[in-house]
């Protein structure tokens, strides 16, 4: 049985001994073992961050035994689902017609975890890969284009454009053509799903064709047929409440958050990782298809400034809108190269600016910390007031290894002192009282 798999996987907790099942998998496989085929085949799909099947409830069964187990009908019940040609009513019917042809063991331990996207086996894409690589059960990896701090980056020069950087959550709102219609999945910047920006979704989705006709002509044709991705930031009333609603399962109120897009990419583009269209060039594409979006409630194209580095105009221009836009409430401004392409990792096409802040505090308490850091400080716990906010925050970074064992050790002399604390900015919990994005520690400072 293809469960078995799982079984063994379950055995211990240690990764050494679910890297070598896996490995027993894959030796088993090209043996020609079908178990063996199917379990590193369906675990693909599983962890597969581009396959979605857009349901949540999946029944287990009970006491079914000596059943059929259909494989092949149930890798065409995942492609229905994953393309969206079985929804709602109909996906929750066709998923319990399934489970009833099914073993209980192999259902419930193997194919509803499948549908779910968990196998609870304490496995990762990452441990699946380590042993997979380059075979046909490697699971591909999701990515985006990430930053770097421009700080004494010798980029810094040159046409660049300006983006107000957004206290919200990175989105990549993948829009998917298939046979059975318009599939549209919000995703985070690791490859998780968003459930809770269906209203996001659902303009995009009602929009598909609009979107892609208000086009250039030469991208025109490749949306329509492949589909593309969208990038950038939802925000809320406040970030803290924008991330419990981006997760939350229940009483989900997240409908007046807004889509903020600065990049557009190709499907299978994005999915290789890397579009060689210069930034410029998908600019000029959201520019076109701004008639569309300026109808969409929650989605909004993000303002920009464009300015020549090269030129002292340019600087001067690049440090008033960096003000202007902390002034406004931003975290800081992005700055990006024009002239790059689109790639799927961290470099210096796209660099950051924060302002940052230092706020001294009181001591008033140590915690221990876990895992490593057992036995020593983990965290400082610190209140005060600054600018009229009291303040009370932990502190868990900035801090050596021989810090956390000195400060742990004399804790009774830490107690009182003051704290020099780097952060980003000053923020509001939803209770009314204030704490720090990002705090870390600088020094003690006893002349306060």
């Amino acid at each position: 049985m293809s469960a078995s798999w799982i079984n063994k996987l379950n055995e211990s907790d240690s990764r050494l001994h679910k890297e070598d099942v896996i490995r027993q998998a894959l030796e088993a496989s090209v043996l020609g073992s079908n178990n063996a085929i199917n379990f590193l085949t369906l675990t693909k799909v599983c962890y597969n961050p581009y396959v979605t099947f857009g349901v949540r409830q999946v029944p287990d069964t009970i006491g079914i035994t000596d059943a059929e187990n259909p494989w092949d009908d149930f890798n065409q019940l995942l492609n229905e689902l994953g393309q969206r040609g079985l929804t709602g009513h109909a996906a929750r019917d066709a998923i319990q017609e399934m489970a009833e042809r099914f073993d209980s063991d192999e259902w419930n331990n193997f194919c509803a975890p499948v549908i779910r996207r968990d196998l609870r086996a304490g496995i990762s894409d990452k441990t699946i890969n380590k042993i997979c690589k380059k075979t046909d059960y490697e699971i591909p990896v999701f990515g985006c284009q990430l930053a770097t701090n421009s700080e004494g980056r010798p980029e810094m020069k040159g046409i660049k454009r300006l983006e107000p950087k957004l206290d919200g959550v990175r989105v990549l709102l993948m829009v998917i053509p298939s046979d059975f219609g318009i599939t549209t999945v919000c995703y985070s910047r690791n490859g998780k799903v968003f459930e809770n920006f269906s209203h996001i979704e659902e303009q995009i989705q009602s929009s598909f064709t609009k979107l892609c006709r208000a086009a250039y002509k030469a991208d025109q044709g490749r949306f329509l047929t492949e589909g593309f991705v969208l990038d950038g930031e939802v925000i809320g009333n406040t970030f803290q409440e924008l991330m419990r609603q981006a997760r939350r399962k229940e009483n989900v109120q997240a409908s007046d958050s807004v889509f903020n897009v600065f990049d557009i990419i190709p499907l299978s583009d994005f999915r290789r990782g890397y579009w060689n269209a210069q930034l410029s060039k998908r600019i000029d594409i959201l520019e076109s298809i701004r008639s569309v979006t300026d109808t969409l409630p929650n989605v909004e194209l993000l303002p920009h400034l464009m300015v020549n580095l090269d030129t002292y105009e340019g600087k001067d221009q690049l440090m008033r809108y960096a003000k202007d836009q902390v002034n406004a409430g931003f975290e800081g401004i992005m700055i990006k190269d024009v002239s790059a392409p689109y790639e799927c990792k961290r470099n210096t096409f796209w660099m950051k600016w924060k302002p940052t802040i230092t706020v001294d505090l009181e001591v008033i308490g140590i915690e221990e910390g876990t895992g490593r850091n057992q036995g020593r400080l983990g965290a400082l716990v610190c209140n005060g007031v600054d600018d009229g906010k009291e303040i009370t925050v932990n502190v868990g970074s900035g801090f050596s290894d021989g810090d956390r064992d000195e400060y742990w050790a004399n804790s009774n002399l830490i107690i009182g002192r003051t704290a020099e604390i780097l952060c980003d900015v000053i923020t509001q919990n939803q209770d009314g009282t204030y704490s720090l994005r990002f705090p870390r520690f600088v020094r003690f400072r006893d002349d306060k």
